[in-house]
Parts: structure tokens; C-alpha cells; sequence
């Protein structure tokens, strides 16, 4: 018998991931009540959404915006709080059952290692989270009782696909990617994309950043290394497929020969649904697959010549340590240099080299040596570009 609403805490609540989130979590008031709202800027947003869904408390991370926050719910019963420490603190609150781990880049380590530490489930939709301090995570994880439930289509169909297999031999996993608009150009016409073409992907509706990633398959990237710390996997138990209808969203290969596929529309919102609720399945009146509109689903190897970034993240995987952060750091860097048109397409790429190989490497990083090695990383990448400009 169901019992009392789970009381969550979502993080990052006017992204993509956030708003999706809140759609699904609206579809079921017995099951689900929204705690707390956490948002990084949009004011307007956030306000609009608390005062949809009366949360007990609301945070955002900009403190500047504190006042007009606080202005804005100010007929309300709802607590204003600012800061990141603020955001580290409120996610380990006793009333909270569930956070959603949904903010995009390096900011959601802490707020999320925080919630993991007080031995909070986590839907988890940041894949930084895993990338830049896998080890220390599962360490964690194991030391809190925290359980990890990822949200991205891709693990989630690994994680399902696993259901059921407690025991029986992995040999590999096989991460399906969309391709992202750009697989059929040649190196020449990725060098002449403009931001405004790789922020239209074919299939899936996500943020900025992440489209970009995905148009550069560093999103994969990230996710390979993300899947490496999920499902306790070697670099070299994991592999890569375009699958450009984005229907079969990841392949679980067994040692008998035996292999699981986790298929469904592309939409986000039923690996949300799915994380919130494991290990139930509840009714849902989300879009279902017809086989009869993909009549062809195709796969083929991913060009790593043309997308280095896929390439360059399964180096930093295997060389292990901070390299993963560094690659994480400079990548976000590249991607928003590349959005201000300050460097091409193609250019994201040699930044995250460039700033790999002249980053210090640690085998052993704790949480502070990763944040000075972000830092330093950022620094070395923007220096980096500020030389590609200068040169022009």
C-alpha cells in the first residue's frame, strides 16, 4: 500500500531535466510532493514554479538574486534561502526523501556528494557528478547507504536491463548514440558550423550545453565515463553505437552470449518517472513506441576522427585520477567559447586536448585537489583560446 507522498528536493528545477521532472511529478500528487526548488538564476522561473507547487523551501545559488527572490514569494509561505552553501546544506534536510540531481556541470558535485553523504536516494541526471569524482562517489555511497538511480536514457536502459541479473557476468555494455545533427558532415563543413545549427538536434530537446555535447559527442564521452563508476565496468567493457532514432537506448551484452536492449520513445520524462519510482513501474499516459513508425533502426561505428571528443574522454577514463575533471573543466569552457563564437566547432576539441596535456595529473585526487584542478583546468583552457583569438 502506498504510503505518504515522497517529499523531494530537485535540483536545478528551470532546466531541462527540471522542468521535465516537475511535468512527471505533477502527474502523480498521492505519490510525490515537492520539498524544496533549487535553480541557479532564472528568478522568474523558479518564482513561477513555486508558486505552482508551494514548496516548503526554495534556494538559489546566485545570491544576487536573493531579494527579488524573496520579494517575489513574499504573500507566500514559502522559505528563501541563497548560496551555494545554502543549496549544500537544504539537500540534506531529514524531510527529504528524494533529490534530484539535475544540474548541468561541475556546480552539482557538491550539493549532490552533500545529499549522498546524508544517505539520500538520488535520481541522478548530472553526469559530472560521476565523471569528474567517480571513485570518491562510490566510496560514498557504499559508506552512507545512498542509492543512486541514474536518469540519463542511456544508463537508465542499463540499469534496467541489469533488473533481475544480480550475479550473472557482464561482458560489456554498448552506449547508443543519437549522432547528433552533424554525423553525415565532412571535417571540412564541422569546422564551418555555426552555434546556432548545433543547438537544433534532431531528436532530443535539451539544454544548450548539452546539445552542444551531444552535437560533438562529448555528452557520450561524458557518459562512458559516467557508466564506468554506475555499473563498476572496465574502459574496455564499454563501447559506443550511433543509433541516429534514438528507439534502442542501450545494449547490456552477457557472457553467455545474450544480449538486453531497453527500448521506448525518446522522451526524458520516462527514465525520470522510473528513477522516482524504482523498483515499481506505475501507469503512465507518456507517448508509447509504435514499431510500425521505425520501420529501419540503424547503427554504425561513431567516427572518431571527425569527433575527438568521444576519443579523448576514453583516454581520460583509463588514465584515471583527475584527467576525467580535466577533461570536464575544459570542455565547459570550450563549449561556451564555442556558443560566443569565439572558437569553431572543430576548435572545442583541440582545447580539451591541449588543456589534458598540460594539466597536472593526480591518481588520487580528494574532493579539494579536484576543485583546484578544476580551477587550474578552466584556466589553462581559457588561456588557451585567448591564444587562438590573439592569432587570428
Amino acid at each position: 500500500m502506498q504510503g505518504k507522498p515522497e517529499k523531494i528536493a530537485l535540483l536545478g528545477s528551470t532546466g531541462s531535466i527540471g522542468t521535465q521532472a516537475l511535468d512527471v511529478i505533477s502527474r502523480y500528487p498521492d505519490r510525490f510532493v515537492i520539498e524544496v526548488l533549487i535553480a541557479g538564476n532564472n528568478i522568474d522561473l523558479l518564482t513561477q514554479q513555486a508558486l505552482r507547487f508551494q514548496p516548503d523551501s526554495v534556494v538559489i545559488d546566485n545570491v544576487d538574486h536573493y531579494l527579488q527572490l524573496k520579494e517575489n514569494l513574499k504573500d507566500t509561505n514559502i522559505k528563501v534561502y541563497a548560496g551555494q552553501e545554502a543549496v549544500e546544506q537544504i539537500v540534506t534536510s531529514a524531510s527529504i526523501d528524494v533529490v534530484i540531481a539535475s544540474i548541468v556541470g561541475y556546480s552539482g558535485l557538491r550539493p549532490t556528494v552533500a545529499a549522498i553523504k546524508a544517505g539520500k536516494k538520488i535520481a541522478l541526471a548530472n553526469k559530472e557528478t560521476l565523471v569528474v569524482a567517480g571513485e570518491i562517489i562510490a566510496r560514498l555511497v557504499m559508506e552512507s547507504g545512498s542509492r543512486i538511480i541514474p536518469v540519463d536514457s542511456e544508463h537508465s536502459a542499463i540499469f534496467q536491463c541489469l533488473v533481475g541479473e544480480s550475479g550473472n557476468p557482464v561482458e560489456k555494455i554498448t552506449l547508443t548514440a543519437s549522432g547528433g545533427p552533424f554525423r553525415e558532415l565532412t571535417q571540412e563543413m564541422l569546422a564551418r558550423v555555426k552555434p546556432a545549427e548545433a543547438l537544433k538536434h534532431p531528436i532530443w530537446d535539451m539544454g544548450s550545453k548539452v546539445t552542444i555535447d551531444s552535437a560533438s559527442l562529448m555528452n557520450k564521452g561524458l557518459e562512458v565515463i559516467e557508466a564506468k563508476w554506475l555499473f563498476d565496468l572496465s574502459p574496455e567493457q564499454i563501447s559506443v553505437i550511433i543509433h541516429p532514432q534514438s528507439v534502442v537506448h542501450s545494449f547490456v551484452h552477457f557472457a553467455d552470449g545474450s544480449v538486453k536492449a531497453q527500448l521506448g520513445v525518446p522522451d526524458m520524462r520516462v527514465p525520470i518517472l522510473y528513477a522516482l519510482t524504482y523498483p515499481d513501474r506505475l501507469c503512465s499516459d507518456l507517448p508509447r513506441l509504435d514499431f510500425r513508425d521505425h520501420p529501419t533502426l540503424t547503427f554504425t561505428e561513431p567516427d572518431i576522427k571527425k569527433f575527438r571528443n568521444l576519443a579523448l574522454a576514453f583516454d581520460a577514463l583509463k588514465s584515471g585520477g583527475n584527467m576525467p575533471c580535466i577533461l570536464n573543466a575544459a570542455n565547459e569552457i570550450a563549449v561556451s567559447a564555442f556558443l560566443s563564437e569565439k572558437i569553431g566547432f572543430m576548435q572545442m576539441s583541440d582545447v580539451v586536448e591541449f588543456t589534458m596535456e598540460n594539466s597536472l595529473h593526480s591518481q588520487s585526487p580528494d574532493l579539494d585537489f579536484l576543485e583546484v584542478t578544476d580551477f587550474n583546468a578552466r584556466k589553462t583552457a581559457s588561456n588557451y583560446i585567448n591564444k587562438l583569438n590573439n592569432s587570428k
